[in-house]
């Protein structure tokens, strides 16, 4: 399919083609579904941990006798029973990722590319070029052009005075073409790929 390309002012610079197979697929939510799952469970730190019933600082002594009190037989003031004992089961340090297999995680990539075109969230540029690293006229140029949250990827390596222009703007996010992925590509209002990251994404998705 033919896709309409500009530059960073706006003017048009031609139309490149996009891979039908990469950007003109039916999008299905459960598939997109599962690689966001599976991206944020991935970023979950599981340092989440409490004290078990060995783990709190308690004597060990008996703390009444075993008869005769009228009450329960207690040996220990750390069980879970009493107030700051320690946690019956309670969460441990983990992993929280699981599996998917790359073949489903580049599916899920192209359905994400896909979802943007059929959403009309998808644009194309030249390129990223800038001739001087100032973010207040990158900043004009963004709102110019109506980009609100937008994620920029460009080719193998991101232009580095594009890159440090960019810094400071909070709406606005760059990657290179291998760090394109489903959780960045759907949070964004607007996918901005140069023709650099179209020819890359479509290299690494064939």
């Amino acid at each position: 399919m033919k896709a309409d390309a500009i530059k960073l002012d706006g003017k048009a610079a031609g139309s490149v083609d996009l891979n039908d197979a990469i950007f003109g697929l039916e999008p299905r939510k459960d598939i997109l579904h599962r690689m966001v799952r599976w991206q944020r469970a991935n970023a979950q730190q599981g340092t989440h941990s409490t004290l078990g019933r060995s783990e709190v600082s308690y004597s060990t002594k008996k703390i009444y006798r075993q008869k005769g009190t009228g009450g329960a037989r207690h040996g220990s003031r750390g069980a879970p029973i009493f107030r700051s004992g320690g946690i019956y089961k309670g969460p441990t340090p983990r992993s929280h990722g699981h599996e998917l297999t790359k073949k489903f995680r580049k599916l899920g990539l192209k359905h994400a590319l896909s979802a943007k075109k059929a959403a009309g969230e998808l644009v194309v540029i030249d390129s990223i070029d800038v001739k001087d690293a100032k973010t207040s006229a990158l900043a004009k140029m963004v709102g110019s052009l109506g980009w609100k949250r937008a994620l920029i990827i460009d080719g193998a390596d991101v232009n580095a005075d594009f890159a440090q222009a960019a810094r400071n703007i909070a709406t606005l996010d760059v990657l290179p073409s291998q760090g394109a992925n489903v959780y960045d590509i759907l949070k964004s209002d607007t996918l901005v790929l140069t023709k650099a990251g179209v020819e890359a994404l479509e290299a690494r998705l064939s």
